[in-house]
């Protein structure tokens, strides 16, 4: 339920990223923007602002759009404000600005990834199963392996890349610490 959850939450930040970047285009080139709606079916939040623009948060929230005036639909709409009489770059600059805005936002999100990191789990030995190769060489529980051979280890993920290199040997170096004290070699 929580995965669906997110998802919901994860589609409505790129629908409004999308979205908010052609209106912001829109609006700076001039064009009076009508509706900004998030999502499709049934109305659920709605509030106009100062420009008479109206915000639009609907049921199922799996796309959106943003409605301009154009003089050939709205009689009443301003004529430097309807989105036809625009120059082709002014409504080029519109369109592209919706998926540009995707685009510096994935960027962005990548960057915060990068900055924050991805969390790993330390290679630290829990229980060990008695008749196994681990419990025959004494390995010790609560080892956090830092050496695999002449490999430093980070992760259980960099642990298993290593492992792979001593596959058919009957030794296999490894160091490590036991609640950070005395390094022992195996």
């Amino acid at each position: 339920m929580t995965s669906i959850i997110a998802f919901f939450i994860l589609i409505c930040v790129l629908v409004f990223v999308h979205e908010y970047g052609h209106f912001w285009a829109a609006r700076k080139c001039g064009v009076k923007v009508i509706r900004f709606s998030i999502g499709f079916g049934k109305v659920l939040f709605k509030k106009k602002d100062k420009q008479g623009t109206e915000f639009v948060f609907s049921l199922i929230p799996l796309g959106g759009y943003v409605q301009m005036w154009n003089d050939e639909t709205d009689i009443n709409a301003p004529a430097q404000q309807a989105l036809n009489t625009k120059s082709v770059l002014q409504r080029a600059f519109i369109i592209i600005a919706g998926p540009a805005a995707n685009f510096i936002f994935a960027i962005l999100a990548y960057w915060v990834v990068f900055i924050a990191g991805i969390p790993t789990v330390k290679p630290v030995i829990g229980e060990i199963l008695p008749n196994t190769i681990a419990s025959q060489a004494r390995i010790p529980t609560e080892l956090e392996i830092t050496k695999i051979g002449h490999q430093s280890i980070q992760d259980w993920e960099s642990a298993s890349l290593a492992l792979v290199g001593f596959v058919g040997n009957k030794n296999v170096p490894l160091e490590g610490n036991i609640n950070g004290n005395s390094t022992q070699k195996i």
